[in-house]
């Protein structure tokens, strides 16, 4: 449910519309789906999704900002369905992305590949955060260390915390039937963030420069892993490269 919210919502996005719009789409659909949109009052956050516009590592609030050709946004859903929790987000390309936004962006969605492919039975944590890393940083970016991956299921956010830094070989060892999320949230310039004095959400690089996320829910299988957040389609405006990245 949660990544079938979240095609329709880069099928629904363009420049010109309002972060709150985004809000409105996700709200009605999983309200539509029998399901309940997660993020809404929990801890006090007042909307349905987190929107993430350029700077905004994560966890932005929905409202008036517009959004313009150039810009990049992380849409963050989250669908709890008959006690059970869906994660998943995907930064999106508004209009035509420029140099530093393709790069941004393209580090965080190789570094959540590359996490990923870390998950088995028997592995360790830091394999993960040791694989977004090393790849990510080599792209001349930086994975925020503040902000990190967390067990789903009955609960929105419990252990184990999965980060996207790391060593191999550290950390928790993974068994088959754990479920957490792999999110890398990837900086263009520094790593370190600061939350919004004023909202007390907004989370923001500190140096003004662009931050771009992707998210899973994964399931650690005996052989591997499952992505249990898997879309059937690819992403308008973010997985349709093609189409997007036009040279």
């Amino acid at each position: 449910m949660a990544a079938e919210t979240l095609v329709l919502v880069g099928e629904k996005l363009r420049a010109g519309m309002t972060t709150e719009e985004i809000n409105t789409i996700v709200h009605e659909d999983t309200i539509r789906r029998g399901a309940t949109p997660a993020p809404l009052n929990y801890k006090g956050f007042p909307k349905s999704v987190c929107t993430s516009l350029n700077d905004v590592v994560c966890h932005g609030i929905p409202g008036s900002e517009v959004l313009k050709d150039g810009d990049i946004i992380n849409v963050d859903v989250t669908t709890l369905y008959k006690g059970f929790h869906g994660d998943t987000s995907a930064t999106f390309y508004i209009g035509t992305p420029s140099p530093e936004a393709r790069l941004v962006v393209e580090s965080a969605r190789r570094g959540l590949e590359l996490g990923i492919a870390e998950v088995r039975d028997g592995a360790r944590l830091g394999d993960i955060g040791y694989a977004i890393q090393s790849y990510v940083e080599a792209q001349g970016c930086s994975v925020v260390r503040d902000f990190v991956g967390h067990g789903i299921g009955r609960r929105f956010h419990e252990p184990p915390q999965v980060k996207h830094f790391g060593k191999r070989g550290d950390g928790q060892r993974l068994k088959a039937g754990m479920i957490f999320t792999v999110e890398p949230m990837v900086n263009l310039g520094r790593y370190e963030v600061e939350i919004d004095a004023d909202d007390k959400w907004t989370v923001r690089t500190v140096d003004g420069e662009l931050s771009a996320q992707f998210e899973h829910t994964v399931l650690v299988t005996h052989d591997g892993y499952e992505i249990l957040t898997q879309r059937q389609k690819p992403l308008r405006l973010s997985e349709n490269l093609s189409a997007v990245l036009v040279v």
